[in-house]
């Protein structure tokens, strides 16, 4: 017997809707109120991390204020000291912040500045305690909005210690900032809680306490707002049992005998629901828990839902607790359980009957296919001719997928290729743990590991164990998604490396970060490069240093050797004639033979200064001269950036290695070049260039530093001492490098550059083979 595949569809499709929508409906009679009651759970959870996040909200500015006010008494911003400043600031805080009652300071001599709100005479009011040794005054201020004094007077009954006070020794013996258990304020009789920071001289030593009173009644007006069905409350519980905010302020304050006012405890709370949905827990020693705790309870025949939130913080040991009558959700579900019933067979039915409709409209073009393959197998239809519609449209949308699965595959296989084949090393790096995923070759290459070792290990596992953990961030959007870093790493063989690391988080399209892709490049070389540039610059800085001044004391003590020459003849001859006299006096022999000594022991002197300086010319060694030209272009490339001058070199093909003293010659170099900078900026033309030149010539090697500058000035006597034509210049630095070049066996000499500039060269001995 043959079925009719659009029959079967058609039924089955009908069929599963009226199941579907029956098994819908049952499953919703019987689990809707299970539903309800996890969702008046849910809301009675969101209650209390509501009530959470606003009493830290409300509190938080306090300890803000505390430790700003402390901070600033402790660093001496403002004076503690003096009560007029000190006042001033703790009036401007207590404006900001419309939840403090009074913000205050406590030294350690007695002294205490108090701003509070006032609801007599004026808004705030001021106290003031002043002790000079055995001297003590008490003063009150009543001030309006802008600070006016409204009116002073003095209080010497007033026997206020802040000293004594629970706060300030808390705060005193714990060094830290404390918050106070949840009291009535004296004054305004309000419910409230005090935070008090001290103000530290040294590490162990306090200087004062600054505190601030915030009045908690706001906290029961916001749970009196909250809406928990019809019937529901949420209340605090501290953590002694008092209840310190309820939807009905009056119900927290009890008068003791002495006329004071005290919370009242939760096992004598006239709220007889709380009561009976949190005392029990209180007295049996269950409050408070450590974690969001749901419950069901019964209280005059009516069940009640409830949840109990664990303690806000260690400062605040607070118990969030919520309660509702589970009625208040369920009743609509129960009344409405059986008019829902029929509703729901009644769109099952219509349902069905449009399933039925959509089943045949779904199974045209699969009977438009049937025909035509029947009609191709009877040699009706020729397989060329035009597929239906329907068909054509499935097909394209079944093409263009395939399209993009392949093209999807291409693009990954791209990306595998480029990273396993990439010059750099690569790897991904999982966002939370920090661990290698997945790593190419090169990056295996750099560190001495095999992929294996490194799926095991963390991208802190690599740093040299002397330097801070390199720690990868990212897993939130707003942690940076981009880092570039320089670090030490350790190769599995013990070598120390300097890798360059550039990290890169990716997120998915619903913006969760699925992993960091890291590239590792060695940068040991380079390094290495930098360290040898800073230390020939340093040498060259005490090269220069050491040759200036011996080029200055060389030339002072030729020029001073001509007039002790003379001063000696003179001595010899005068001692000459006043031998010849017979009446000479003995003093003047004596005074010409002392000139004549002394003039001679000078040159002596001189003579041995000349030798000091010229005694050490350097040690001469082999090295690459190409090498150190790049170095010196880099101790002078600020100078030529500023300049706008571009500096270039050419050091030849097969150019051999040099004998010489390699910081001597850097200098002679570092010389030439900033000679021709300055040069070449002078001229003030576009055309600014410094080139460096060195080819094998003669059997030496010889260099060459051209510029475009204007050139020589022909009056000048190059590489003489104290010949220059700058104005603050020593006249030194071509002297030098002569004296240098010719030290390590070399001349140095100059030439005009075409068309214009100048040219100096000078040669070096080439190493020994």
């Amino acid at each position: 017997m043959r079925t009719s595949l659009g029959a079967m569809l058609a039924i089955g499709l009908a069929g599963l809707q009226l199941l579907a929508v029956l098994a819908v409906v049952f499953s919703s009679y019987v689990s809707s109120e299970r539903a309800l009651l996890d969702h008046a759970r849910d809301l009675l959870r969101d209650v209390g991390a509501n009530t959470i996040e606003h009493s830290r909200g409300f509190l938080g500015p306090a300890r803000g204020a505390a430790e700003l006010s402390a901070r600033l008494a402790q660093d001496r911003v403002i004076a503690s000291d003096v009560p007029e400043l000190l006042e001033r600031l703790l009036f401007q805080q207590l404006q900001l912040a419309p939840q403090f009652a009074g913000v205050y300071h406590g030294n350690e001599e007695g002294e205490f500045v108090y701003v509070m709100r006032a609801g007599e005479i004026a808004p705030f009011r001021t106290k003031i305690i002043r002790v000079d040794g055995e001297d003590r005054t008490v003063e009150l201020i009543w001030r309006d909005n802008d600070y006016n004094v409204i009116e002073r007077r003095m209080d010497p009954d007033d026997p206020y210690d802040p000293r004594t006070r629970p706060w300030y020794v808390r705060a005193r013996d714990q060094l830290t900032t404390i918050w106070t258990d949840p009291y009535i304020f004296f004054s305004s009789r309000q419910p409230g809680i005090t935070l008090a920071s001290p103000v530290m001289d040294g590490p162990d030593r306090v200087r004062g306490i600054v505190g601030v009173d915030i009045e908690i009644s706001d906290i029961s007006d916001f749970l009196a707002r909250l809406r928990i069905g019809a019937t529901g409350r949420a209340l605090i519980i501290h953590e002694n049992g008092d209840v310190i905010a309820h939807p009905n302020k009056d119900l927290l304050k009890a008068e003791n005998a002495d006329g004071t006012l005290r919370f009242v405890d939760i096992r004598s709370f006239e709220d007889p629901i709380a009561r009976a949905a949190f005392a029990d827990l209180e007295a049996s020693g269950r409050l408070p828990v450590a974690e969001e705790t749901l419950s069901q309870f019964t209280y005059g025949g009516e069940t009640y839902v409830s949840v109990i939130m664990p303690q806000i913080s260690d400062n605040l040991p607070w118990t969030i607790g919520a309660y509702a009558l589970e009625s208040d959700f369920t009743q609509v579900l129960k009344a409405n359980r059986l008019t829902n019933t029929w509703i729901a067979v009644f769109v099952a039915a219509v349902t069905g009957l449009a399933g039925l409709a959509l089943a045949n409209y779904i199974y045209k073009p699969v009977r438009a296919f049937a025909v035509r393959n029947a009609l191709v197998a009877q040699g009706e239809l020729d397989p060329s001719e035009p597929l239906p519609k329907t068909y054509q449209e499935l097909e394209r949308a079944n093409q263009t997928l395939t399209e993009q699965i392949a093209a999807r595959r291409e693009t990954e296989m791209e990306y595998g290729r480029t990273f396993d084949m990439s010059s750099r090393g690569m790897a991904q790096i999982d966002p939370e743990t920090s661990r290698f995923l997945d790593t190419n070759a090169r990056i295996r290459e750099i560190t001495g590991y095999s992929e294996a070792e490194l799926r095991g290990m963390t991208v802190n596992d690599l740093a040299h164990p002397d330097d801070p953990p390199f720690l990868l961030s990212g897993t939130d959007p707003s942690d940076p998604q981009e880092i570039n870093y320089e670090m030490r790493c350790l190769r599995r063989d013990g070598e120390t490396i300097w890798a360059s690391v550039n990290a890169i988080l990716i997120f998915n399209q619903q913006g969760k970060p699925l992993h960091f892709v890291l590239t590792l490049d060695d940068i040991t070389a380079s390094k290495l490069t930098e360290e040898q540039v800073a230390e020939l610059s340093k040498d060259i800085s005490n090269l220069s240093r050491d040759k200036t001044m011996g080029q200055v004391a060389a030339g002072l003590a030729h020029e001073l050797n001509q007039p002790l020459t003379a001063i000696a003849q003179n001595a010899d001859s005068a001692l000459y004639a006043v031998n010849r006299m017979p009446d000479a006096e003995p003093e003047l022999r004596l005074t010409l033979e002392e000139i004549a000594e002394q003039s001679i022991r000078a040159g002596e002197i001189i003579r041995a200064l000349r030798s000091f300086i010229r005694r050490d010319e350097g040690i001469r060694t082999d090295f690459d001269l190409g090498e150190l030209v790049e170095q010196t272009k880099r101790l002078v490339v600020a100078e030529a950036r500023a300049a706008a001058v571009t500096i270039t070199s050419d050091m030849g093909a097969g150019l051999p290695q040099v004998h010489a003293n390699r910081i001597q010659i850097a200098q002679v170099l570092v010389n030439l070049m900033r000679n021709a900078i300055e040069a070449v900026s002078e001229k003030g033309s576009n055309d600014r260039r410094v080139h460096v030149h060195a080819a094998l010539k003669d059997g030496k090697v010889q260099v060459c530093v051209t510029d475009t500058g204007p050139g020589v000035d022909p009056s000048i006597n190059l590489f003489e001492d104290f010949e220059t034509t700058k104005p603050a210049g020593m006249g030194l630095g071509l002297s030098i490098c002569r004296s240098i070049v010719q030290t390590n066996g070399g001349r140095i000499w100059h030439e005009a550059a075409e068309p214009n500039g100048a040219r100096f060269c000078f040669t070096l001995d080439i190493a020994a083979g």
